[in-house]
């Protein structure tokens, strides 16, 4: 397992990031550049189970990761834990395929940097995916500092 970080300075106050990032609307458009047409099911609280999920192009059923909301500091902190993934509709935790990366974290950290918010991202990733989230994470969140700029 890799890890990856990412930052960046976006010119809104931390409590606008933050819901600009959550919510159901500007989340599926800041998400779009991971996948096109990408939302989530569940909520933000803390030990409660969330799927993040989008249309798989080859079958056009519902793809994507189980997860569990590992800790939630309201404008501080968010840590996301991948339990497995979806696959055609079908949640799977308990395969050789997902056992692999299990337990991998998703991290978001909101500072406030003289009004403005820094947001810093850390992940667990597998070898495989590193290159490719290298090349979409920094859209992504160019696409939320854009919409939370606007």
């Amino acid at each position: 397992m890799s890890k990856l970080n990412f930052s960046i300075l976006i010119d809104a106050p931390i409590s606008k990031v933050w819901d600009t990032m959550l919510e159901d609307k500007t989340y599926r458009e800041w998400t779009e550049a991971f996948t096109e047409g990408s939302y989530y099911k569940g909520d933000w609280s803390k030990e409660s189970k969330i799927l993040f999920l989008g249309p798989n192009p080859e079958t056009g059923k519902e793809g994507g990761m189980v997860s569990k909301i590992k800790d939630n500091k309201l404008h501080e902190f968010i840590s996301i834990e991948h339990l497995g993934e979806v696959y055609d509709g079908v949640e799977d935790t308990t395969s050789d395929r997902v056992k692999d990366w299990a337990g991998a974290l998703e991290n978001y950290t909101f500072a406030n940097k003289n009004g403005k918010t820094e947001l810093v991202v850390d992940l667990d990733i597998n070898e495989e995916f590193k290159e490719m989230f290298e090349g979409m994470w920094p859209k992504a969140l160019q696409k939320l500092k854009s919409l939370c700029e606007e």
